[in-house]
């Protein structure tokens, strides 16, 4: 089994509030990320998919189509946007690092013909990321 990981990065802002909380909860529960007027990060995404070498290519996945794939589907959505109102993926999610990692998850999954999705990482900063391996539950988007 080889696993293959492909990089990028965007830029995005975020409010990390609950609607359904007082001022005061999401206060205490999210403090600086509750700022009403949001505030952003640098985020990289690390996508790996895991498989066996195909012995005509050398390659378990060209890595070129799992760039153009995320690009397609989560760079070119999120990238200088605010993942709150510009996102439709987003909708209705408190766009938290897990929650984020989670839906890339669920896009990619399904378009992942060569090899298995086996790993999204999220780096929110250089010290808080969050690492997901999925779940076969259909989750509402």
């Amino acid at each position: 089994m080889i696993y293959i990981t492909r990089r990028l990065e965007f830029c995005a802002s975020h409010r990390l509030f609950n609607p359904n909380f007082t001022d005061e909860k999401n206060e205490t529960t999210f403090g600086l990320c509750n700022n009403p007027n949001g505030h952003g990060h640098n985020y990289v995404l690390e996508v790996t998919v895991k498989g066996e070498v195909d012995p005509e290519t050398g390659m378990v996945l060209d890595l070129k189509a799992l760039k153009k794939l995320i690009n397609e589907e989560i760079i070119d959505k999120v990238d200088h946007k605010n993942l709150n109102v510009d996102v439709d993926f987003l909708q209705d999610v408190i766009p938290t690092a897990e929650n984020i990692a989670i839906h890339i998850w669920d896009i990619l999954k399904p378009k992942i013909k060569n090899g298995e999705l086996h790993e999204v990482k999220l780096f929110e900063s250089e010290r808080n990321f969050v690492v997901y391996h999925g779940v076969s539950v259909e989750r509402p988007h």
